[in-house]
């Protein structure tokens, strides 16, 4: 009986001894948090009607992915006229370059010569020959002239002695006037062509050769680069325009930013979508991480970069491994959300634990616990 005594006497001072030693190891650094992931909102910066929505919620989407369609409306004619438009103005532009055909500057070379020439002959004046022949006209005119004065003079006194018929002496008398006024013309005609051409007509015809030759340099230097520059613009311009209305066309169909899953989305065909308005929320699950906060009693056993275990209540028997990315430099009170093992402190600062591994089981939203001691073995 007394060796059973001492047995259990021995057992209590042993448990003792056990539970003194276990209250006397230091509580394991653990706090709580969330499973987070960035959260995108996405959406068209045109707008316009829903065509074809692609995605359902909890889809899991590629980058690049498509996610949906508007309907493009009048923006396929718009690029059909923008391209038009920059076709004109690039032709425009190569005209300008290229400067004037050779067959445009031999025209004006020969309507520079026909000018030269015209004023050539206008101050070389009449040709002897021209003189010549002009006083041979007069002398014909004055040869016909006096014998209708001689044909007029032997009419006359016949008329006085009635043996002539009043016809035939009025006939004598247009003959004679008529003869009087071809000697005039001639007279008239052969001084001019002495005096030769008037001065007017010559400073004529040296402003028309003037212009010509100018008209030809025009045309042999080309267009101005002024010209060719505001042509270039005009280009450039109408291809920026033809590359808004394809980045427009380009908007009409929306994709994912990344690899991601659908978190919500709630469109339908025939829906308006308003122009930079989100449209479908994803989530980026190529990072996740825990938000939690620390005590500042336990803010010195924090440092970025350190190795910790997180834990989730679906998988209780493993431990994902994450490291410290972020803690702030600015406390805040407690959360109400947040919870730790120990006594709480009214002052906390927030840390961000980013996860190695789990991504294909953990999800966004899911209870988890921070070890920054490790997790105690099961």
């Amino acid at each position: 009986m007394r060796r059973i005594l001492i047995v259990v006497v021995l057992i209590f001072l042993a448990i003792g001894v056990w539970l003194y030693w276990q209250a006397s190891l230091p509580s394991p650094f653990v706090v709580s948090g969330f499973v987070e992931a960035d959260q995108i909102r996405v959406g068209s910066r045109v707008g316009g009607r829903v065509a074809e929505v692609l995605v359902e919620e909890g889809d899991r989407m590629a980058a690049r992915s498509p996610l949906f369609r508007l309907d493009p409306f009048d923006l396929l004619e718009q690029l059909k006229a923008a391209e038009a438009n920059l076709a004109a103005r690039r032709a425009e532009h190569q005209k300008l370059s290229d400067g004037f055909r050779p067959e445009e500057i031999e025209q004006a070379r020969a309507r520079r010569d026909r000018a030269a020439a015209v004023l050539k002959k206008l101050e070389a004046g009449p040709r002897p020959r021209e003189i010549q022949i002009a006083r041979e006209r007069l002398n014909a005119a004055r040869a016909d002239l006096e014998y209708a004065e001689s044909e007029y003079q032997r009419l006359a006194g016949l008329r006085e002695q009635d043996a002539v018929a009043k016809s035939e002496f009025d006939q004598a008398v247009r003959q004679r006037d008529a003869a009087r006024a071809q000697v005039a013309a001639a007279e008239q005609e052969l001084a001019l062509l002495e005096e030769g051409f008037r001065e007017e007509e010559i400073a004529e015809a040296r402003a028309q050769l003037a212009e010509a030759e100018q008209a030809l340099k025009l045309l042999t230097e080309g267009y101005r680069r002024e010209e060719i520059a505001q042509g270039a613009a005009q280009a450039e311009a109408a291809q920026a325009e033809v590359a808004a209305i394809r980045e427009r066309l380009g908007e009409l169909t929306v994709v994912a930013p990344c690899d991601c899953v659908i978190e919500a989305i709630d469109l339908r065909p025939g829906d308006l979508v308003s122009p930079n308005a989100p449209s479908v929320s994803l989530l980026d699950t190529s990072r996740m991480w825990v938000r939690t906060y620390v005590p500042e009693v336990r803010l010195g056993q924090v440092g970025l970069g350190q190795a910790v275990g997180v834990r989730v209540d679906s998988f209780p028997e493993e431990t994902f491994a994450g490291r410290v990315t972020f803690v702030a430099r600015e406390g805040e009170f407690t959360p109400r959300n947040i919870q730790t093992p120990e006594e709480r402190s009214k002052q906390v600062f927030r840390v961000k634990v980013t996860l190695d591994d789990g991504y294909d089981r953990l999800r966004v939203g899911m209870a988890a616990d921070v070890w920054f001691e490790g997790p105690p073995d099961e």
